[in-house]
């Protein structure tokens, strides 16, 4: 078996969007991946630590993040 996971970030209009447009935007990428013959296996989140930045005019600190990754396999 054989995966691929892709990084899924949702872009809408914070003023208009709606989860409609998250959802299609889901379908597109999945299809996307279908048609270069991937199988959807499910979306997961994978948390990450994000290393402080020490410079000498910025210092910012370390954080956690959450990022979305759609899983993908084909055999």
């Amino acid at each position: 078996m054989e995966y691929k996971v892709v990084p899924f970030v949702a872009s809408i209009d914070p003023r208009t969007g709606t989860s409609d447009q998250v959802a299609e935007q889901l379908e597109n990428l999945i299809n996307q991946g279908a048609s270069g013959g991937w199988n959807y296996v499910r979306l997961e989140s994978v948390t990450t630590y994000v290393h402080a930045e020490n410079g000498c005019f910025n210092n910012k600190p370390g954080y956690t993040t959450a990022r979305q990754m759609v899983v993908f396999s084909r055999p």
